[in-house]
């Protein structure tokens, strides 16, 4: 089986996910599932259907949950000893060398990407042509408008 990479605050925030689903999403759904029923008929009871699947959706997303985390390979960006190289965790400062515009970027797993806050998902494009590089380094990435690009002007491990 294939680890999954996840960051220390990653996998944080999954653990949170899978609790809240677990001590509050799943009781109000069988408490919705159990009001639907005192309605009576359950052929035509919208209110139950609607109750069930949502039941299914969070019995889906926690035992999705619970196999990422035990799949887990929980990296700590502070920790790692890359000798300067971009890896996963690492937190890259670029300059699109066309534009000179300036971004700073996380290099985290899929469920923790998210573009606003500047975290990019292991295996997008920019991430895999970065990974393995070293400040001072250009980065070509192929992009939908064609190839861009960047010179890596910091690599920190925060």
């Amino acid at each position: 089986m294939q680890k999954i990479p996840l960051t220390v605050r990653g996998a944080e925030l999954l653990k949170q996910e899978l609790q809240h689903l677990k001590s509050v999403a799943r009781p109000e759904v069988i408490e919705a599932i159990a009001e639907a029923r005192s309605h009576g008929d359950l052929s035509e009871n919208a209110e139950y259907e609607a109750a069930k699947e949502r039941q299914g959706f969070i019995e889906g997303r926690i035992a999705e949950l619970e196999h990422k985390l035990s799949m887990a390979h929980i990296i700590n960006p502070a920790e790692i000893h890359a000798e300067g190289k971009i890896v996963f965790g690492t937190t890259v400062t670029l300059e699109d060398l066309e534009t000179e515009e300036q971004v700073t970027y996380q290099i985290v797993g899929e469920d923790e990407a998210d573009i606003k806050e500047r975290k990019i998902y292991v295996g997008s494009p920019i991430a895999r042509a970065l990974i393995g590089k070293e400040e001072g380094d250009i980065a070509e990435v192929q992009a939908p408008g064609g190839v861009r690009e960047y010179d890596i002007i910091a690599v920190q491990y925060i």
